[in-house]
């Protein structure tokens, strides 16, 4: 009976983490980074998470144990390739979202209602509706009486005149006065998202 009880939950809870995974990927991280190897695996990843982690419900697991189990093995497994704070905000997601819906205590509604809402954030975080879109730079610049904090306008000023960019920000990173140049690193706006 216990076993019929748990196949009736596994097949709406497994339809609702497919979903909102394939939305928050799909529709989220995909679509603003075109990133189809890194896609895929929190896809997949996603999949087997749910699957594990609902198996291992009956077995009297607790939500934080889950949780902690698959952070572990997830940190292990990309631990060895150089992941990106992004990539690894969405790894973060898709547990999330899959933990919820395999073990969450709350009813199809609510887990529906709290994904929704993890993968609207998401999606509007990626727009540059809240956040201006930016873009970063390195530029070699060769007229060091202007990197002095007190010319700090004139160095925009001019950095904008010779690049036609709306600079936000910048940082020198470094001088090299035996060349007569500094390296800057400049971040700006910009009206299109960067391929």
């Amino acid at each position: 009976m216990s076993y019929l009880v748990l196949e009736l939950d596994f097949l709406p809870r497994f339809i609702i983490n497919t979903i909102f995974i394939i939305v928050l990927i799909r529709g989220c991280y995909y679509q603003h980074s075109r990133n189809r190897p890194y896609a895929v695996s929190f896809m997949l990843f996603g999949t087997g998470v749910f699957m594990v982690t609902h198996l291992l419900h009956s077995a009297d697991i607790s939500m934080g144990f889950a949780f902690g189990l698959f952070a572990v093995f997830s940190m292990l497994r990309y631990r060895t390739e150089s992941i990106t704070i992004k990539e690894m905000t969405y790894l973060f997601l898709v547990i999330s979202i899959t933990l919820l819906t395999a073990v969450g205590p709350i009813g199809l509604l609510g887990i529906s209602i709290i994904n929704s809402i993890i993968c609207i954030f998401a999606y509007v975080l990626e727009t540059y509706f809240l956040l201006p879109l930016t873009q970063e730079k390195i530029i070699k610049y060769e007229k060091l009486e202007n990197i002095k904090p007190e010319n700090k306008s004139d160095l925009i000023e001019d950095l904008e005149q010779r690049t036609g960019l709306d600079i936000k920000y910048l940082n020198i990173d470094s001088i090299d006065f035996s060349n007569g140049t500094a390296k800057i690193r400049i971040r700006h706006k910009c009206h299109h998202r960067p391929k």
